[in-house]
């Protein structure tokens, strides 16, 4: 996995972080469920990177 893309998903993981927190915080639920939907998405980014990596080695 290249150094870019470890700091994208981070980003994005990050992000859904953020966007989970404050729509608790609010009692957003859509705000919520974003933030958790971008976590998943950086979860699964990753698990394919790393997929990626072990093939290549």
């Amino acid at each position: 996995m290249s150094a870019v893309d470890k700091i994208k998903n981070k980003a994005q993981e990050v992000v859904g972080e953020v966007k989970q927190t404050v729509g608790q915080v609010t009692g957003n639920e859509d705000l919520e469920a974003q933030g958790r939907a971008d976590q998943a998405k950086a979860d699964v980014k990753n698990a394919g990177e790393s997929v990626k990596d072990a093939f290549k080695n």
